[in-house]
């Protein structure tokens, strides 16, 4: 996604780079969540899944409203609903060095945040965490891989001083 917006290069573990791009749409994010944080959360992910090899690696971070989260959901998932964070894995790593696309639901997050009375950029924190850790190929299809993914988000989030979401029965 290449829309514009400042790439920042800071490392995520020894020998590795991570250059996060953030593209707003529109206007339904506030400054309240904020870039560094955003990116914060991208190296914690990188930094807590199991190493990538040294290299500089690449992903974009969309922030958009539900109406187009709705329209990716649809075409991607083919699900007719908005959805807090959609992942877009590159399938190109290795050649490339880019590691995909997260997208993120303004409302949605939002609303979430509200529901489960957690500050809006913890939430924003957790997602990211979770949509990077998609793009590094970990998942949740069965219980063995939720478990191993939610170790590995509580550890990032642990390293960014947010309280554990799973203590609570809280999915992103």
């Amino acid at each position: 996604m290449a829309d514009g917006g400042p790439s920042h290069k800071r490392a995520a573990s020894p020998g590795v780079t991570l250059e996060v791009e953030i593209v707003r749409h529109g206007d339904a994010w506030s400054d309240e969540v904020r870039d560094a944080a955003l990116e914060q959360a991208a190296r914690a992910a990188v930094s807590t899944a199991p190493s990538l090899p040294p290299g500089t690696y690449q992903l974009t971070l969309l922030l958009t409203d539900d109406g187009e989260m709705r329209n990716l959901n649809r075409m991607w998932r083919g699900k007719d609903a908005s959805t807090n964070v959609l992942s877009f894995p590159s399938g190109e790593i290795a050649a490339t060095g880019f590691l995909g696309d997260v997208a993120l639901a303004a409302e949605t997050t939002r609303r979430q945040a509200r529901e489960q009375d957690i500050a809006l950029q913890d939430h924003v924190s957790h997602l990211v965490v979770h949509g990077v850790l998609h793009l590094l190929g970990f998942d949740h299809d069965d219980d063995a891989a939720a478990e191993r993914m939610e170790t590995l988000e509580r550890t990032a989030l642990a390293s960014l001083g947010i309280a554990d979401p799973y203590a609570a029965g809280v999915a992103p």
